[in-house]
């Protein structure tokens, strides 16, 4: 088992994250995981975990500290495998360095505002009823390969249906050794 995947969580790390363990049961047999928790990479202490404070936390200083963190952690070409913040931290540390063989992002809220593509193959999903979702258009200026999934909000990758389809995805690329698309 020589491919490794990189797991960065969403904002509320492990607290909210049970749906977390069915793609490490699905996937564990075919990599070598290695998993982190958004708000550790941060240094994110929090007193009230708001929706709101956990954001403001990673807007002002959390996300660069998480970035400069996984760039010590991470030093070999991996599979990355990120949901909401975790994949705006993978998309940053790759343009400083990091080495990556893919980068998968599911419901990223700050995808919308990157301008710089990172050198790797990126695939973006999110639920056509995502408040966040970037435009098609942002995603063919900049090249990115940008999945909408009908009926699906912001936390679709809490849903089995998505959860089976992206292990699928992922290990379909494994298999044939393509970029995601």
């Amino acid at each position: 088992m020589g491919n490794k995947l990189v797991v960065l969580s969403d904002m509320w790390g492990a607290k909210r994250g049970l749906w977390i363990t069915s793609y490490l049961g699905y996937l564990q047999q075919y990599y070598n995981i290695t998993y982190y928790n958004s708000q550790q990479l941060a240094n994110l202490k929090l007193t009230i975990e708001t929706a709101e404070n956990i954001s403001n936390e990673f807007e002002n200083g959390g996300i660069d500290t998480a970035v400069a963190h996984l760039l010590k952690k991470e030093n070999e070409p991996s599979h990355f495998l990120t949901f909401g913040i975790g994949g705006t931290i993978a998309w940053k540390a790759q343009l400083e360095g990091l080495p990556m063989e893919s980068l998968f992002i599911i419901s990223s809220n700050r995808m919308r505002q990157e301008t710089a593509l990172p050198k790797t193959s990126v695939k973006l999903v999110y639920g056509e009823k995502d408040q966040f979702t970037p435009s098609r258009e942002w995603a063919k200026n900049l090249g990115v390969n940008l999945e909408v999934v009908p009926n699906f909000g912001h936390e679709l990758y809490s849903d089995e249906k998505v959860i089976g389809k992206v292990c699928q995805d992922l290990l379909a690329q494994l298999v044939v050794k393509q970029p995601l698309v």
